[in-house]
């Protein structure tokens, strides 16, 4: 039994340490953070990780810092992408795989140019999901692991050795991995564009219970350059029905705003002064903050 003990231990020790020279941290403004070599002179960690303003500096395996430039960030997804002037760091091969609940996995990340670890079981794995902010993530992965705060944005390891995905925090602390498709897709988006386009109606809403005890969603405020002045919604209008379907909520709303929404052609059913009328409304991009 201790020689089994002792060679799990060993190939843990050397799983760790076969990634650490891709693993890095990440410091912007009183924040720390891990991340990984993506490609040749980009890294990619948890957008939560990184300060909205300053400068981001990244400690290099052995310690050694540089200057790092945010090339997009996308806080639906969790990911930002930096640039550093370093081609001759190790990129992940990442995994497309998602492991099953019971599995072992270990979290990588770096602090201070040194990897860190810990152990832990996949707790529930299941299929696609969208966050809160209206991310679609491939995989909805959770793990029952004490993690680092300094380990946000360091990878997830199975018993293979395999990068499956990134590590970062949920409500309540959770650890959530965002999945290797999800990395590649988004992060090769933002070296395109910069950012994750996402849809914009111009509308400030609050959700109501109308007459009768349905629900409906008011227009609280009406951005006037924006999609919904140009349909015609006023201040003050109730929406009651979505693409010819009943308006459900505002979050779920709010997260059909995705990507693929943008040019997208709704018809709304609204009431405006006791009377029901349609409004077609074209989603826009929402602009830069």
């Amino acid at each position: 039994m201790s020689q089994e003990i002792e060679n799990v231990s060993a190939r843990l020790e050397a799983m760790v340490a076969g990634l650490a020279p891709s693993l890095v941290s990440v410091s912007s403004d009183r924040m720390q953070a891990s991340g990984f070599v993506w490609r040749a002179g980009r890294v990619v960690t948890s957008d939560e990780g990184v300060a909205e303003d300053g400068e981001v500096r990244i400690a290099l395996p052995g310690g050694e810092t540089v200057a790092a430039e945010i090339v997009g960030r996308d806080p639906s997804t969790a990911v930002a992408l930096l640039k550093i002037e370093r081609a001759d760091l190790r990129p992940v091969a990442m995994a497309a795989v998602v492991p099953s609940p019971g599995a072992l996995v270990v979290a990588a990340g770096a602090e201070a140019g040194a990897p860190t670890a810990a152990l832990g079981l996949v707790a529930l794995a299941r299929g696609p999901w969208q966050s809160l902010r209206g991310g679609e993530i491939d995989a909805r992965i959770e793990l029952d692991a004490r993690l680092r705060r300094t380990a946000e944005g360091g990878l997830a390891l199975n018993a293979a050795g395999q990068a499956f995905g990134m590590t970062v925090f949920g409500p309540r602390r959770r650890v959530l991995v965002i999945p290797a498709a999800t990395l590649s897709r988004v992060a090769a988006r933002l070296e395109a564009h910069g950012r994750i386009p996402r849809g914009y109606l111009g509308l400030g809403l609050q959700p109501v219970t109308i007459e009768g005890g349905g629900s409906g969603i008011m227009v609280m405020s009406v951005d006037p350059k924006g999609p919904g002045a140009a349909a015609g919604i006023h201040q003050g209008d109730v929406l009651i029905s979505w693409d010819s379907k009943p308006v459900g909520g505002l979050q779920p709303l709010l997260r059909s705003l995705g990507p693929d929404s943008v040019g997208k052609l709704l018809v709304l059913e609204l009431r405006r002064g006791g009377e029901t009328r349609q409004a077609k409304l074209q989603i826009g991009e929402r602009p830069p903050a």
